[in-house]
């Protein structure tokens, strides 16, 4: 890769140092975008003793020090793209370490599907589509559920339009797949 980058894929035996070195990138991407880390460096340690055969690592090597890098999670057909840091900044290299060798690598498993991760326009540029994404919280207090229900319900009609507008517009595939996994051709 230019500027003297070289990209490895890391499953398995993932080191406690590679692990300092990511949990770096991981906080460092955190701090530069007022979030939280959210994860603790135990978690990587963790998640590399108990699944590391399910976690690829692309981690940005230059000059012999890491510099950057993504942590996926390998499910039986898809690929799972969550995390991304770095701590020197170079023009493309998070789209190519996070989507790109992503991509590659699922190829090469054989898996039918790479899932980027949620939120980022910048995603369509590199052939990703907008998917609803989904989770659960049990929130306790009953008045602030209700509120995020009301909330939530807005959200999900917005994310539906935006998807679809996504789609029937600016998509570059000529087949489309509805939120009931019907294939349909594109209008756009």
């Amino acid at each position: 890769m230019a500027n003297g980058i070289e990209i490895e894929w890391l499953t398995g035996d993932i080191s406690e140092a590679q692990w300092d070195a990511f949990y770096a990138f991981y906080v460092d991407t955190g701090g530069r975008k007022w979030g939280t880390a959210y994860l603790n460096r135990e978690f990587f340690s963790r998640v590399g003793e108990t699944m590391g055969e399910q976690i690829l690592l692309v981690m940005c090597k230059r000059a012999g020090r890491y510099i950057a890098g993504a942590i996926n999670f390998i499910g039986s057909e898809t690929l799972y793209g969550r995390n991304w840091g770095c701590v020197e900044d170079h023009r493309f290299l998070h789209f190519e370490t996070c989507y790109y060798q992503a991509i590659d690598f699922a190829i090469e498993r054989g898996l039918k599907r790479v899932e980027a991760g949620a939120q980022g326009g910048h995603k369509l540029a590199r052939g990703y589509m907008p998917k609803p994404t989904y989770s659960a919280h049990w929130i306790s207090d009953p008045r602030l559920r209700t509120a995020v229900q009301r909330y939530l319900a807005d959200e999900r009609q917005y994310v539906r339009e935006d998807i679809t507008y996504i789609e029937e517009r600016h998509s570059p595939f000529r087949v489309k797949v509805d939120f009931d996994g019907h294939e349909a051709l594109n209008n756009g």
